[in-house]
């Protein structure tokens, strides 16, 4: 995948497991604050055929789907959400076990030590100590970050934190039915403009990408969640902010044979869908930031810019 959307870790992902032991059943362990919104289910178009698209993730052809009623997050699980999980499990993640994880250089101090880089992406940085707790490294912490979306946290740790609030994530054809927000054939949720009447409506990079994130939109970096407008199904920052994952696997053919009902993706693979671009999402590097776009990153990878939100 685009190394603008995350670097991967690489690892063979057909050793990995989930380390959802000791955190399911915790006492406590409840839905309570996540906020999730019903909804009925239906049928939309999934997926686009416009050819300014990314052939390689297998964004098309346009398929009919049908999906069972679902519940999922208003918004992506916050830092003081995971906090909350992290307290009464003791659980320690894939960015803290490996002791390192991707930071965007565009947010270290001028001052930060050299760091290994991504050769394809040099504006990522491997940080040593950087993970969801330390965003930018040692000398950061999320003391101000409650509401915003936990970052530096894998597939296997969604997946922890699912087990142990008794949700899941979200399949891949849920997240892009909720993300429309009842719009089917559009780009965002909003429609097909990126800012209608000059508006902005999500959290992307603004300015000349890599050099500087001039915060036109408001921000630079992440945004507390509920920062824009809701889509039609009331959910927040469907696109831009962080990278969501998904429950699929990734396979950039799978449209073409998907289930028409309910589908959850391939039986296996080497990584795992991600939706919704980021922050670090720029026009003239990665038109990621839709809803009929995807990604993908090995299960075990951590960045700067990927979170998720649950379902249910």
């Amino acid at each position: 995948m685009a190394s603008c959307c995350g670097p991967s870790r690489e690892s063979d992902d057909a050793t990995i497991s989930p380390p959802t032991a000791g955190v399911s059943g915790v006492a406590g362990a409840t839905r309570d604050g996540l906020d999730l919104i019903a909804l009925p289910g239906g049928t939309f178009t999934m997926g686009t055929n416009d050819p300014r698209g990314y052939p390689d993730d297998g964004e098309g052809p346009e398929h009919r789907v049908e999906l069972s009623p679902f519940s999922i997050g208003r918004h992506p699980v916050t830092n003081d959400q995971f906090a909350t999980f992290v307290d009464a499990t003791g659980y320690r993640t894939t960015a803290q076990q490996f002791g390192n994880s991707f930071v965007f250089a565009g947010l270290l101090p001028d001052e930060f030590p050299d760091t290994r880089g991504v050769a394809a992406a040099p504006w990522w940085r491997e940080v040593l100590a950087a993970d969801w707790r330390r965003p930018e490294g040692p000398q950061s912490n999320v003391d101000d970050r409650g509401d915003h979306p936990v970052i530096h946290v894998s597939w296997l740790d969604a997946v922890a934190y699912c087990t142990w609030s008794g949700t899941r994530l979200p399949t891949e054809a849920e997240w892009e039915y909720a993300a429309r927000g009842g719009l089917d054939g559009s780009h965002f949720p909003w429609g097909d403009e990126r800012e209608p009447d000059g508006e902005h409506r999500m959290n992307v990079y603004q300015g000349q990408f890599p050099q500087g994130d001039d915060g036109e939109d408001g921000f630079v970096g992440t945004c507390p969640v509920g920062s824009f407008p809701p889509n039609g199904h009331g959910l927040h920052e469907m696109t831009g902010n962080v990278w969501e994952w998904c429950s699929d696997w990734f396979d950039p053919g799978y449209y073409a044979r998907s289930a028409a009902q309910d589908p959850a993706g391939p039986n296996g693979g080497r990584a795992r869908v991600m939706r919704g671009g980021s922050y670090l999402c720029h026009e003239s590097y990665c038109w990621r930031y839709r809803v009929d776009a995807r990604s993908a990153n090995s299960p075990d990878s951590t960045t700067g810019n990927i979170g998720f939100r649950v379902a249910a």
